[in-house]
């Protein structure tokens, strides 16, 4: 009988096992921005300048603060109440990217990270929105 309960909890611990690794990769697969080729060699058109900064500075605060937070940490106040987790904006890993790759990110959204397209309809709003996360990276 103890040999029966043995196998059981071995069996047991054995399955919560691969569920919890196939559980994790499905939540790295889902974080991953599946980037056209085009974006990550696509060049900012918006000359970085104070003005485009303080452009997209005026149009983060509107538009991405809420989750991202104000120095684009990823603290934002909506970000507590969401099942994934938001952008460091600040991170090396994030500031590596293309500013192409950042201008499609949001353009399009992706599962819970909305499109602004509409919200932001000018590219010039949206490579403003790159120059300005540019900022944000960690000194």
């Amino acid at each position: 009988m103890k040999s029966l309960q043995l196998r059981f909890i071995a069996f047991s611990m054995g399955m919560f096992l691969v569920f919890s690794i196939s559980f994790n990769s499905q939540a790295q697969t889902a974080s991953k921005w599946n980037i056209p080729v085009k974006f990550k060699t696509t060049k900012n058109p918006v000359a970085v300048s104070k003005a485009s900064v303080a452009d997209g500075k005026d149009l983060f605060a509107k538009h991405c603060k809420s989750c991202h937070g104000s120095a684009g940490l990823g603290d934002g106040p909506k970000a507590a109440s969401l099942d994934v987790s938001c952008s460091d904006f600040s991170a090396k890993k994030f500031q590596a990217q293309s500013d192409g790759e950042i201008f499609f990110q949001i353009s399009e959204g992706k599962e819970k990270m909305p499109s602004f397209k509409k919200n932001v309809p000018e590219d010039s709003g949206r490579w403003s929105i790159v120059n300005y996360i540019r900022t944000l990276a960690a000194k």
